[in-house]
């Protein structure tokens, strides 16, 4: 949850080597783009990083759960079916 809205989590089933291996590459590729943003790069091949890497994961692309539910990535949760969870989380700060 980020600002109300929902966002889909890393895979749990991938390998702990390869989760790491993958969280590395989204640092790195981060890394690139804020040097990017400092004029010191590619921007386009920084962002192909993160996307890369983000898809690796499992935060993009097709979803790796299996059991039908769709994917509400961005969704704001008051608009879902999780409104009624998410109604019940305590305030932020708590």
């Amino acid at each position: 949850m980020v600002r109300g809205r929902l966002w889909r989590c890393s895979n749990p089933h991938l390998a702990e080597a390869e989760r790491a291996a993958l969280v590395a590459e989204l640092m790195d590729g981060r890394r690139s783009v804020r040097d990017a943003k400092a004029g010191r790069g590619d921007m386009a091949a920084a962002r192909a990083k993160v996307d890369a890497a983000k898809r690796g994961l499992g935060e993009r692309g097709p979803v790796w759960w299996e059991d039908g539910a769709p994917d509400l990535n961005r969704h704001l949760a008051k608009n879902t079916p999780y409104a009624g969870w998410y109604d019940a989380l305590p305030p932020d700060g708590d």
